[in-house]
């Protein structure tokens, strides 16, 4: 069994508070002996105001945030996949950054989120993160860790399912979807996708999650799950509070899932 932990975060607009609050997650789950630690998309700042959130967007090598994981990684000899983080790309546009830190402090897999939300909600809600923020390119990034190939995305990627094929196509073992989903959105979709997801790629997926009411004034659903490659929920944090979770896999769930059910090398070409 692989231990794992979650990290369910109501991320403010001050990037030296939640990265203390991201470091201190790492140290209870190395407290506890998880080989790997998952926090949400955005973890570092959560700031709809662009204005005000700009002096905080920095190149990596300028991060605080990222700093601090790094560091703590190597202090607790621990795994950290960071949801993700806004940082300053050199062309001056933004990216919606996922890190995998590896103990020794390096950066072992970067992705940037490919899918933006732009969307208008019937409750009134408009987002345009696409106006601010430059979509990735790469659409297939996976990092061997300890639960084996962990791939890698963002949020709104979650509606697309081409991605989690690709995903399942690499053999990944472990899919990361770290969010930030709105309460109206997750009340209706939030757990059927991420259920769907598990079970089309024959993996696991680990989608921690934001929650509750921000500094910036959105409101986040939480609901930070682990779903094993049936389908089954394993770890569901709920809509309020804040916290770690822990579940331990069994990582050998992947493969008898695949050969019980082989979707994946069933999958046949089907012309258009």
């Amino acid at each position: 069994m692989t231990r794992i932990a979650v990290l369910q975060m109501t991320t403010g607009i001050e990037p030296a508070a939640n990265a203390k609050r991201i470091v201190r997650a790492i140290e209870d789950a190395g407290d506890r002996k998880a080989a790997m630690l998952f926090t949400p998309e955005m973890s570092g700042l959560l700031d709809r105001d662009r204005e005000r959130a700009g002096p905080n967007i920095v190149p990596e090598s300028e991060n605080e945030v990222l700093s601090a994981v790094r560091e703590a990684a190597v202090s607790n000899g621990i795994w950290v996949c960071l949801g993700s983080l806004a940082v300053a790309r050199e062309d001056g546009r933004w990216a919606n950054r996922s890190f995998v830190i590896s103990p020794d402090g390096g950066i072992a897999a970067r992705y940037d989120k490919i899918h933006m939300f732009d969307v208008e909600l019937s409750t009134g809600e408009s987002w345009r993160e696409s106006s601010a923020y430059q979509p990735g390119e790469s659409v297939s990034v996976v990092e061997d860790t300890p639960l084996g190939r962990l791939g890698l995305t963002v949020c709104y990627d979650l509606r697309f399912p081409a991605l989690f094929e690709l995903l399942g196509q690499a053999k990944c073992d472990a899919i990361a979807i770290p969010a930030a989903f709105t309460v109206p959105t997750g009340k209706a979709h939030w757990h059927v996708l991420q259920r769907a997801r598990a079970i089309e790629a024959s993996a696991f997926v680990i989608a921690a999650a934001q929650v509750g009411r921000h500094e910036d004034g959105r409101e986040t659903y939480g609901h930070s799950l682990v779903i094993d490659p049936w389908g089954e929920v394993l770890l569901d944090m709920g809509g309020e509070g804040t916290g770690l979770g822990f579940v331990d896999l069994d990582l050998s769930r992947t493969a008898e899932v695949r050969a019980q059910l082989p979707s994946l090398a069933n999958k046949r070409q089907i012309a258009t």
